[in-house]
């Protein structure tokens, strides 16, 4: 199914009725709308959008010229605790030397039935402040006060842009939309090819308007002639005509929208429109073509101060980089020293962005910068080694799939060598990256590469080799049932990175007891790990346990999950239909070795048979196999998942596969006294 929808503004006149938007107004909330204890049709919400309405104007201002403005109106019901964020906005703004938006809120104001009578509590100058979110962008934040399970929260905001833009707007969240209206008002001048994402659309119309604003002028001049006499000012005032077109989306009882397993970012899958300008057609001019595709895109970013020049610069890392490459001999080996040199002396600052915020030589004399910093400096010193090295611009995960050409749809810049095997993709950001393994966030379906001759092309960021994870375990049961073991646990590729990071972030004592209590509140002695920060090698943890809650004993029985605390008991996919695909973020392949010793005094009643599942288009595939040699039990099991990204149409059939490899990882062997 199709998740956007791309439609021209010279075409979307509709002959349909006009729609009338209904009767909402701040400061006018209902007795109805404050007892109401549960969204009529979602009692599971924690809150909802009453309404949210949106008009975004481009208007002529004298002193600035064309600049756009942005009103928002929002009613929101809290049901729930859990709702209480819905009582917190963020409203994102420009803030730069050069461009500026302005924020303003008002009309911010808590509503509760006290006493059968509505109470209002208005939001104070110490509920709004701003946030810096990088170097160029900023947040309004305002935490709205008294609020309480059953309470109406509302508020307006106001943005001013001193550019043409269009802010996405979205019709669908995490909650039920009862009613959602954004218009926008746009003079003939401009012209803005809208998308509409999602799987239900709003409503649109469109119609013209003839409109004119004004524009003074003045003009000075002298009455007597050749430097005589005195001077005089005539001011002028001008009437300009033109046509506005003016575009109302409305979309009504829109369902929340929930999030579900193994999703990379609901918000790409909720309805939205969002605008790109890509004309432009003044009176006595010629038409200017914008960001009509993507290379258009790629090279206004190529030439932006702060990222292609940026590139070219010198002086700040020859020296070193000549006493660092002296030893090297292959391209792979240029590519680590390279890599590994910028990753250990440049630290991010944990800002995002394709632009440099220091620029590359601050940020390496300093050993700080953004992501821009970092990896368009890591991509010039590839270069300057002679390897063909790119920059790679990327949307990250949270910020959402690249759809359509804009230029705004990418947030992350990465850096790509070209090889005669294919390109080796690198972001020297994150410490226990490495070639081609590219931090999660970055794992967002394709990126674009930009060449210093303009040109681009797409970029998979999805990884094709299968990530391992590795368990070798072997462990006896007592009579009692108790249990003793040790594990050895191998990981690589992906699972190293995330597994590094995992215990890198904590203490060891606190890394083992969350590791406890996540395997069923196991005792761990005897740990040690290996390659911890060999990161081109594999992690390997080892560890001993004990274990007095890992078995059943019934009678004269022990029943027993072989697999213990690694056994998969939950099948991630529950839903009957599934309109987004399945993303596991990389391929991955899990191997279990598993060795049991019986307790003395007990044989095997029953054992769980062996059982292979392959999924259709070499998806992935399940392998149980299981053996009895006296009083040893021997396990082999194989669960692997060969795409990164899974269709929407394999959902049944993943669905079953987990269904059956749950099924048998569940499945108890059964110990009896003789």
């Amino acid at each position: 199914m199709k998740i956007i929808k791309l439609f021209s503004l010279t075409v979307i006149l509709l002959l349909s009725p006009k729609i009338i938007s209904q009767e909402f107004k701040l400061g006018k909330v209902s007795v109805t709308e404050l007892q109401q204890k549960v969204h009529p049709k979602d009692s599971s919400a924690a809150a909802a959008i009453l309404y949210k309405r949106g008009k975004a104007r481009i208007d002529y201002d004298q002193n600035t010229g064309f600049v756009t403005y942005l009103d928002v109106e929002t009613r929101i019901k809290i049901y729930k605790k859990e709702g209480y964020n819905w009582a917190n906005e963020a409203i994102w703004y420009y803030y730069g030397t050069d461009f500026k938006e302005k924020v303003s809120v008002s009309d911010a104001v808590t509503y509760n039935l006290v006493g059968g009578k509505i109470e209002a509590t208005k939001l104070k100058s110490d509920g709004v402040f701003d946030e810096a979110v990088s170097k160029f962008r900023s947040q309004k934040k305002i935490t709205m006060p008294n609020v309480k399970e059953g309470s109406v929260i509302e508020f307006k905001y106001s943005v001013r842009s001193p550019d043409v833009l269009i802010r996405d707007w979205d019709f669908q969240t995490s909650i039920p939309v009862n009613y959602s209206e954004f218009k926008t008002y746009v003079p003939e001048y401009f012209v803005f090819t809208p998308a509409q994402k999602g799987y239900v659309f709003p409503k649109v119309v469109s119609e013209k308007a003839n409109k004119t604003f004004l524009i003074n002028s003045k003009e000075r001049y002298n009455t007597g002639g050749f430097g005589g006499g005195a001077t005089q000012t005539e001011f002028y005032q001008d009437k300009i005509e033109y046509v506005e077109t003016q575009t109302t989306y409305t979309a009504e009882n829109f369902a929340a929208m929930k999030d579900e397993s193994y999703v990379n970012n609901i918000e790409n899958y909720m309805s939205s429109v969002s605008h790109e300008l890509s004309m432009t057609r003044f009176p006595n001019k010629p038409i200017k073509q914008l960001s009509t595709d993507w290379n258009s895109v790629v090279k206004t970013i190529y030439d932006y101060e702060d990222f292609g020049p940026e590139l070219n610069k010198t002086g700040y890392f020859e020296d070193d980089l000549k006493k660092l490459l002296a030893e090297t001999k292959t391209p792979e080996e240029k590519i680590w020293a390279i890599f590994n040199h910028v990753k250990s002396n440049v630290k991010w600052n944990n800002y995002t962005g394709y632009s440099c915020d220091n620029g590359v030589k601050k940020a390496y004399k300093e050993k700080t910068g953004n992501i821009a910093d970092i990896n368009l400096m890591l991509t010039a010193m590839l270069r300057y080694s002679g390897l063909t090295a790119n920059p790679v611009l990327v949307s990250t995960r949270s910020n959402g799939i690249a759809l359509f050409p804009n230029r705004t749809a990418f947030n992350y810049v990465i850096a790509a060598v070209e090889t005669p095997s294919g390109y080796i993709l690198l972001d020297a950001s994150e410490k226990f990256s490495t070639p081609n393994i590219l931090p999660l966030r970055v794992l967002n379906w394709k990126g674009r590469l930009i060449r210093k001759d303009g040109t681009s092309e797409m970029i998979d960021l999805m990884p094709e080799k299968a990530s391992s994870d590795n368990v070798f375990m072997s462990y006896s049961i007592d009579s009692d049932g108790k249990v003793t073991g040790k594990t050895r646990r191998q990981y690589a590729d992906y699972n190293a990175m995330i597994a590094r990071n995992n215990i890198s972030n904590l203490k060891e004592e606190e890394y083992l007891e969350k590791l406890e209590n996540k395997h069923n509140k196991i005792e761990i002695s005897d740990y040690s790990k290996t390659n911890e920060h060999d990161v081109l090698l594999p992690i390997i943890e080892t560890y001993s346990f004990t274990g007095n809650n890992l078995c059943e004993l019934i009678g004269d029985k022990i029943y027993l999950n072989p697999m213990l605390f690694f056994t998969n008991d939950k099948n991630p996919f529950k839903q009957e239909v599934r309109e987004y695909p399945v993303d596991f973020s990389y391929p991955f392949a899990d191997k279990y070795n598993i060795t049991i010793k019986i307790p003395e005094g007990f044989a095997v009643e029953t054992l769980p048979a062996p059982a292979a599942v392959t999924m259709e288009d070499n998806l992935g595939a399940f392998k149980f196999n299981i053996a009895s040699n006296g009083d040893t039990l021997q396990l082999s099991i194989l669960h692997q998942i060969n795409e990164a990204i899974v269709s929407a149409e394999k959902y049944d059939m993943l669905k079953e596969y987990y269904k059956t490899m749950i099924a048998k990882e569940t499945e108890k062997i059964v110990l009896k006294r003789i």
